[in-house]
């Protein structure tokens, strides 16, 4: 398919972006529309009636109303009338899983055309509803044109991916550089003058791992301070971690942190930590975060997850166990040991991100997928 014949549809999940599926079909939208490539996006609202938002030339959010929020699904029959009545007009459409709501406007919207489907991730938690969508998710495996995974390390253990290997190509999720104001990194850096900063960032949900990074300021001494950006349902029983384990010097919860503050810091920060200890963390968007200012990442290595591909062991990090607080801190302490071991990982963390995991690179990939439909 040529370049001047793709009319693109990003198809699934919800806005306002909350997420890193959202945010990857989001800057496809606008990476595509920037190249002339029309590209819209389809998907379910938190709130509200129906919106056409026109982004640019190339590129409109249209937006869904929803009955309810079920099993981390949006409820949206609208969006099952809306792509009825749009589908035609869209050469490809690219739809993300996992999204049941995003599949069966799909299944009943009668398109005939090409059918990218980009696989985040397995349904992991929502056992309930995979047992009713497993048909509707057999069907959309046979309908894609392309299976699109995040790392190889996805698309070859996914149990579900098994029978379509011949139709899977792999299209690392790019990010645009994060660039710190050295006055803001300078501001945090005072505000922990003395401190080497390990720095997290996620929603505080037990998936993330977060107590184990917490037990793991039990084993640094006092040259360390963890800093956990972001909200969430465990807030109250990490802060009582906390208290009872005695590292309130050396542990903060930060709760929200603006996008405005938010690259100060990565800026900050010595080493950024990953302690996921679930396959729900398919990827870790803020591992590329991380990299893109050279920071050297501490990740874990959970089975069939992607999280220890992004973070190349021994080269732009180190990877532990999961659940292991004291490898973790271990970890911490190697990359943070002397200045010519920092150094290299530093260095390399950033090359990383260069080679694999700029916004450019994945928006080039994506077209190239497009294109040979």
């Amino acid at each position: 398919m040529k370049k001047e014949d793709l009319k693109i549809l990003q198809l699934g999940k919800f806005y306002p972006i909350r997420g890193g599926v959202e945010k990857v079909m989001y800057d496809l939208m606008l990476g595509l529309s920037a190249r002339k490539v029309d590209c819209d996006m389809l998907c379910a609202l938190d709130k509200g009636d129906s919106q056409i938002i026109p982004l640019n030339e190339h590129a409109r959010l249209i937006g869904s109303p929803s009955w309810a929020k079920i099993a981390a699904t949006m409820i949206s029959p609208a969006m099952i009338l809306t792509l009825r009545k749009i589908s035609r007009n869209y050469s490809v459409i690219h739809v993300h899983h996992p999204d049941p709501m995003a599949c069966l406007a799909l299944y009943c919207s009668g398109y005939k055309g090409k059918v990218v489907l980009h696989w985040h991730s397995d349904i992991q938690k929502q056992k309930m509803l995979l047992r009713f969508y497993k048909p509707l998710q057999n069907w959309l495996l046979k309908r894609a044109d392309k299976i699109v995974g995040t790392t190889p390390v996805y698309l070859q253990e996914s149990p579900y991916l098994k029978e379509v290997q011949e139709k899977t190509v792999c299209l690392p999720i790019g990010v645009e550089a994060m660039k710190p104001s050295p006055e803001a990194v300078e501001s945090i850096l005072q505000r922990y003058q003395g401190k080497n900063i390990v720095f997290s960032l996620g929603r505080l949900v037990t998936y993330k791992g977060y107590r184990y990074l917490i037990e793991a300021a039990r084993y640094l001494d006092d040259r360390y301070v963890i800093l956990i950006g972001g909200t969430g349902e465990l807030k109250d029983e990490l802060e009582n971690e906390i208290a009872t384990l005695g590292v309130q010097d050396k542990v903060k919860l930060l709760g929200r942190i603006s996008d405005e503050d938010l690259p100060a810091y990565y800026g900050a920060c010595k080493v950024f930590c990953l302690s996921s200890i679930q396959k729900t963390e398919a990827f870790g968007i803020v591992q590329i975060e991380a990299m893109s200012c050279s920071k050297p990442l501490i990740a874990t290595r959970i089975p069939q997850s992607g999280v220890s591909w992004v973070n190349a062991h021994g080269e732009s990090g180190l990877n532990v166990a999961p659940e292991n607080a004291r490898e973790l801190a271990e970890a911490i302490q190697t990359l943070t040991h002397d200045e010519n071991t920092y150094r290299k990982y530093a260095e390399n963390a950033g090359k990383r991100f260069q080679n694999l995991f700029t916004q450019k690179k994945m928006i080039d990939q994506c077209l190239k997928i497009y294109e040979s439909l």
